[in-house]
């Protein structure tokens, strides 16, 4: 049966007493006199032992209430406690299907706990772990056997996630020591860190070079040192997080006017891009026997022509003329590699 309001007001009378450092180990008698005081003149502040009896038992079994309090009763004290330590039932209210979930939630979680950028929280993943009882060894390898997470084998550089992350957010510029992959000396910038952004499980920097007057993408695996600084920097008049990579694929960045962008697939790929749509602009504007046409607004870059060239037969450029023939110049290339 669902508690009543006054039910539910003594669960969080007992949980105050229960939680009360300067009382410890509140009697029946004590828990009944809190009830009875807090809950005078409301027409149920006639308080029995039984009642109390009846709402601890509530506050430790009943899966509608969702507590599953941890009450114990102490011999020795003669009182009633939690025996886990900070517990309090304005903590969680769930039922079993929401401590299941949080279970599964947290195991996904506790993956990625050793992550650099996710480090930080790792005592709050902890104490979800802890609150739900979840054995974290044992719920991770079964939840594993079950679900396997795309991983990357790149994790140099991703020691500057943080530093870079706490940079952007507090505008406070860094001397960076960058060694290209083009090139093999380290070269020195002050950056004004803006963006810190994910693509094919590597991790990039948009940041501001001042020397340059530009705007540049930094990968954080080609990053050989950082110095922070306290110099404050103001955000470039224009720049947007949200816009920057508007009209891009990847980390190429988007200036100017989008071109319109028309490509053909054939009938099973045009499936895979339709469910897995490769632009937020993407339309699909023709579909006949010989394929499916769709239509996108982008900046032609390197990650465009390496996804066209990934699709091999299955896909043609109809539009514009120059990304038609800049795939065809990369295919005859690839050819020659074949001779």
């Amino acid at each position: 049966m669902p508690a009543n309001k006054y039910a539910l007001l003594r669960y969080r009378i007992i949980d105050r007493c229960l939680t009360n450092k300067g009382k410890s180990f509140p009697s029946r008698e004590d828990l009944r006199e809190a009830c009875a005081d807090a809950l005078y003149g409301s027409g149920a502040d006639q308080i029995s032992l039984s009642t109390i009896d009846k709402d601890i038992w509530a506050m430790k079994n009943e899966s509608e209430l969702g507590y599953y309090a941890p009450i114990e009763y102490n011999r020795t004290h003669k009182g009633y406690f939690y025996t886990e330590e900070d517990y309090s039932i304005n903590e969680l209210n769930l039922v079993d299907e929401d401590i299941e979930a949080i279970r599964f939630a947290a195991a996904i979680l506790n993956q990625f706990r050793h992550v650099p950028l996710l480090s930080q929280y790792e005592s709050a993943v902890d104490k979800i772990i802890q609150r739900v009882n979840l054995n974290s060894s044992i719920e991770e390898e079964k939840h594993k056997a079950l679900i396997q997470f795309e991983t990357s084998t790149v994790s140099q550089g991703n020691e500057f996630l943080g530093p870079l992350l706490e940079a952007a957010k507090s505008k406070t510029a860094c001397t960076l020591f960058y060694q290209s992959f083009k090139e093999s000396e380290v070269k020195q910038y002050t950056i004004h860190p803006l963006l810190l952004k994910e693509y094919l499980n590597r991790w990039y920097m948009v940041a501001f070079v001042p020397e340059r007057d530009k705007i540049l993408t930094f990968g954080l695996e080609r990053i050989v040192s950082i110095e922070t600084g306290k110099t404050k920097f103001i955000v470039p008049k224009g720049f947007s997080p949200q816009t920057f990579f508007k009209y891009s694929m990847g980390i190429s960045e988007s200036i100017g006017n989008p071109e319109k962008i028309e490509l053909r697939f054939s009938t099973v790929a045009a499936k895979l891009v339709e469910t897995q749509p490769l632009h937020s602009s993407q339309k699909k504007i023709k579909e006949s026997k010989v394929g499916t046409d769709f239509q996108f607004e982008l900046h032609p870059c390197q990650e465009l022509y390496n996804f066209i060239l990934s699709y091999g037969n299955e896909v043609e450029v109809l539009k514009p003329s120059s990304l038609r023939k800049e795939i065809l110049r990369r295919l005859d290339l690839a050819m020659k590699n074949y001779k």
